[in-house]
């Protein structure tokens, strides 16, 4: 008797999927009220939010950077590689890819370039009194060159290379769209600077290095083996000095971008909808619950 007594009450606690059509229908006025105010919010929101645009560079590694020198110095080379290895020297093109990348997004060449064009007042506007040219606020919390690399690296630039083409594309997301498209081609052109200014200073140390050891030797063999890698330091620095892509080709430079890439209104506001219409349902079930315990 108990038992049927406790399944009679379970039953008519039971709220079924009808009821609950009548019981949201019933508060029809209280859904709509707060679907329309959580989508308007939303939507408000997404509207002031300030619109940010993403500009693209698309890059590929040029390779075979040496000046084409080693092909005919390959067996003496081999033979005398530890003087090749004694002057900085090597023959594997395979890290070519790994090295621009790893420089094109390096910490030292982003703070260099912040350094240069004064940009932490522009990363940081509200931090910025640009009428006494001062920081605002605790000197202590004041913008470095450190946060402004990591915003670089958090917010605004991205590196990615594509795995079917092996090419890669840097992308610059700003809210200006001229800045943001300035920025990403200018940190191609800095990344390939660095790399020939690097090539040409590695070369002319390993050509003082290499005319230093031909002078000290009296073996043929030797000597000839020397010469052979001179001559292809000499290449590489003249192609370096000869080259403005030194490292990165550029297939297709940034243009500023008319179309925002953030926020997403449509989707925002389709979210808000969505959101707003869950709440009231729950909002209206809560309600019921409470209702039917009894409370006020």
């Amino acid at each position: 008797m108990d038992k049927l007594a406790v399944t009679g009450s379970v039953t008519r606690d039971e709220t079924t999927l009808r009821e609950l059509v009548e019981i949201v229908w019933h508060e029809k006025w209280l859904v709509i009220g707060i679907t329309l105010l959580i989508t308007i919010v939303t939507g408000v929101t997404a509207v002031m939010t300030p619109r940010k645009y993403t500009a693209s560079v698309l890059l590929s590694v040029v390779s075979n950077r040496t000046g084409g020198g080693l092909g005919s110095a390959s067996s003496a080379l081999g033979q005398f590689g530890g003087i090749a290895s004694l002057a900085g020297l090597s023959l594997q093109g395979n890290s070519e890819k790994s090295e621009a990348i790893a420089i094109l997004q390096s910490d030292a060449l982003t703070m260099r370039y912040i350094k240069d064009h004064d940009l932490l007042p522009v990363l940081y506007p509200k931090e910025w009194d640009p009428v006494k040219k001062q920081w605002l606020g605790d000197p202590r919390k004041t913008p470095t060159l450190w946060r402004g690399n990591e915003k670089f690296k958090g917010d605004i630039r991205d590196v990615a290379e594509s795995s079917k083409t092996g090419l890669i594309s840097l992308t610059v997301t700003w809210t200006d769209p001229r800045v943001a498209a300035q920025w990403a081609n200018d940190l191609v052109k800095l990344t390939n600077d660095y790399m020939r200014d690097k090539a040409i200073s590695d070369s002319e140390r390993n050509i003082a290095y290499l005319k230093d050891q031909a002078a000290k030797t009296d073996i043929a063999q030797v000597r000839t083996a020397v010469y052979a890698i001179l001559e292809s330091e000499i290449r590489r620095a003249m192609l370096a000095r000869g080259t403005e892509e030194y490292a990165l080709k550029v297939l297709d430079p940034a243009i500023a971008p008319e179309k925002p890439s953030a926020p997403k209104r449509t989707i925002w506001v389709m979210v808000g909808f969505v959101a707003g219409f869950m709440v009231s349902i729950f909002i209206v079930l809560v309600r019921e619950s409470w209702t039917r315990s009894g409370r006020p």
